[in-house]
């Protein structure tokens, strides 16, 4: 299949040729895409260099499929252009999550929604990802009712200017460029996004209306803080649940052990949890500190952890192209066309 990678000079970029070579995904050509100052630029897949183009070139090129992680106004630009060429399109920015003619899809719980005219596909944001691929077995056996989440998210989610800025200040240089307002190592900030007029960050309200259109399932009430801090293994969460109906804890660990996609570390006596260290570079989501909360009936709490730039975004946008090409979505496609 050709693919295109759109954003390829960039860390998630980076991360999806890195995760399309680790998956054997059959690549029969690949077109790595970046805006005009990145053009002729090399980006490395399976060990060989390859030019970067432009993305005129691109849709020219005709790839199958295009995974972009660009921003969302390049994506806003650039994604129906691709779609009108009869590209598939698989977006990691916000600009199409929220569309009601979009499908928002993490490939483990509403792959099967999609057909061969969904040409936009929109990418959840990290955070909610990793979030709803263990909550759904749950959800689907006891119902949810209310989620309450505040996650401890690492630096990459902002990009490597982000990073830079950490490891900058980690040697004692407190005049490096701020990507943040304030100092991030050896500090949290409670603040990821912009602030909107109720009072909650972007970030806070995607996790809610994501939560509810991959769930399918409007009534589910979320609420979220969202929190940066001086990591760059992965995010962790933690999630109290609220369910209609009363669980048995271990049937709840029995659900997630055989939930795709995820892996339970939860043995505290042991010191077995899961952490940003140990899931930096997996695929998976680790989940753990599973418990009841005895304050209230029918209520859960978790710890779930994953790299965000893997599941939270690389990984999770290749697995959907992988549906696409294994439910011959493409050929269809190209057939209809």
């Amino acid at each position: 299949m050709k693919i295109a990678v759109v954003g390829a000079t960039g860390l998630v970029g980076g991360e999806i040729l890195k995760v399309l070579a680790e998956r054997n995904f059959p690549v029969s050509e690949l077109i790595p895409v970046a805006s005009e100052r990145s053009v002729g630029k090399q980006v490395e897949f399976k060990g060989k260099p390859y030019t970067v183009v432009s993305f005129e070139d691109a849709i020219a090129a005709k790839p199958a499929v295009a995974i972009f992680s660009a921003g969302g106004s390049t994506s806003l630009e650039l994604a129906p252009r691709f779609a009108e060429a009869g590209i598939f399109v698989v977006d990691n920015s916000s600009a199409w999550r929220m569309d009601p003619t979009k499908k928002l899809v993490v490939p483990e719980i509403n792959a099967d929604t999609l057909t061969a005219d969904d040409k936009i596909i929109a990418n959840p944001n990290c955070s909610t990802i990793q979030m709803v691929v263990p909550l759904k077995p749950l959800h689907d056996r006891y119902k949810i009712k209310r989620i309450v989440v505040s996650t401890y998210q690492s630096v990459t989610g902002t990009g490597k200017a982000a990073v830079d800025q950490l490891f900058a200040e980690r040697k004692g240089d407190q005049d490096a460029k701020k990507v943040y307002p304030h100092p991030i190592d050896l500090n949290v900030l409670p603040h990821i996004d912009v602030f909107l007029d109720n009072g909650y960050t972007k970030e806070e309200m995607k996790m809610v209306n994501e939560t509810k259109k991959i769930m399918g399932d409007d009534s589910i009430q979320v609420t979220a803080t969202t929190v940066r801090i001086p990591t760059i293994g992965g995010h962790s969460e933690s999630v109290n649940i609220e369910f209609e109906n009363d669980f048995d804890l271990a049937e709840v660990v029995e659900l997630l052990s055989n939930a795709d996609g995820v892996i339970v570390q939860d043995d505290p006596k042991n010191y077995v949890y899961p952490m940003p260290l140990t899931a930096h570079g997996r695929d998976e989501v680790f989940v753990g500190r599973i418990r009841r909360d005895e304050t209230q009936p029918n209520t859960l709490n978790m710890w779930i952890v994953a790299d965000n730039l893997r599941k939270g975004a690389a990984t999770n946008a290749v697995q959907i192209a992988e549906y696409l090409m294994k439910n011959k979505l493409v050929e269809a496609a190209e057939v209809v066309a």
